[in-house]
């Protein structure tokens, strides 16, 4: 877990932070748009993450006009990006460890060339 997925505002703090009320941010995780963790006693906590997200909702609603059908999809669509991101990264990191691997096991030989110094004359048939 990163620092930015670590649970640490309780609901009227992120509310604050984003400038929403608590009860919005309650229907914003009912909907699925936002998931923060939960304490043992069931206190909802939120991650920065989780903060820029709401964010982000804010935006998409207030700016654009989006209803929350058109903000779940287009946080949906980010989600896949994000998770397309990492795996394109992951593969890349894969692919360079792989030709790092092959170049180790090449002979680093150097053969000089050494042009013909006498000419061969060709046969005749």
């Amino acid at each position: 877990m990163t620092e930015r997925d670590r649970p640490r505002y309780m609901i009227s703090i992120a509310a604050e932070l984003v400038g929403m009320h608590p009860q919005t941010l309650r229907i914003y995780e009912q909907k699925g748009l936002v998931q923060p963790k939960r304490t043992p006693g069931n206190t909802r906590l939120y991650s920065e993450a989780d903060v820029e997200r709401l964010r982000l909702v804010q935006r998409l609603t207030t700016e654009l006009g989006l209803n929350l059908a058109g903000v779940e999809h287009v946080l949906r669509l980010e989600d896949e990006l994000q998770r397309m991101q990492a795996r394109l990264a992951r593969l890349e990191r894969e692919m360079r460890d792989a030709v790092k691997q092959i170049h180790r096991q090449y002979k680093r030989e150097l053969v000089l060339y050494r042009p013909p110094t006498e000419i061969v004359p060709s046969r005749k048939r």
